[in-house]
């Protein structure tokens, strides 16, 4: 278990547990790209588990992550060895935090509502303006937090 919070391989002063969620992070708008693909090549029982499946990966790797910032000890000993000044940082943080919940909520809401017009059988249908709208906002927001986790990693590691 102390294995996951070595030092990581990206080589910065992250532990290894903060290596691993940053590159999933990184990847899954590609990921959610690809599963978008599915959909628009009409691939629509492979997009809808490629989605769920990403969605319970992320949820996993959100837990993680969770997980070890606690068992080092919080945000405070994550952020020593950084140059940045406390108050920046906290409010980079905050920032990330938002738009983290906000996407996951938005992601939530998606999955929710395709699984409903699945069964009402308006999905591939009369409901999929709607559905391709929530998907782009949740893809939206998932790059903004991949971007806005990078910018958190970079001044707490490597800045």
């Amino acid at each position: 278990m102390d294995s996951i919070f070595q030092p990581g391989f990206l080589g910065t002063r992250a532990p290894l547990f903060m290596d691993i969620v940053s590159v999933i992070v990184v990847l899954l708008p590609f990921l959610i790209f690809g599963a978008i693909g599915l959909a628009k090549r009409e691939h629509y029982g492979a997009h809808e588990q490629v989605q769920k499946l990403l969605f319970v990966i992320t949820v996993i790797v959100v837990a993680f992550f969770e997980f070890g910032v606690r068992y080092v000890g919080g945000y405070k000993t994550l952020m020593e060895g950084s140059s940045v000044g406390h108050n920046y940082l906290v409010y980079v943080l905050v920032f990330h935090i938002f738009i983290s919940v906000v996407t996951l909520i938005l992601w939530i809401v998606t999955l929710s509502r395709a699984r409903r017009y699945k069964r009402q059988k308006t999905l591939p249908g009369m409901n999929s303006i709607s559905h391709k709208k929530e998907g782009y906002r949740t893809f939206i927001g998932i790059i903004l937090t991949m971007l806005t986790g990078a910018w958190v990693y970079a001044l707490l590691f490597i800045v």
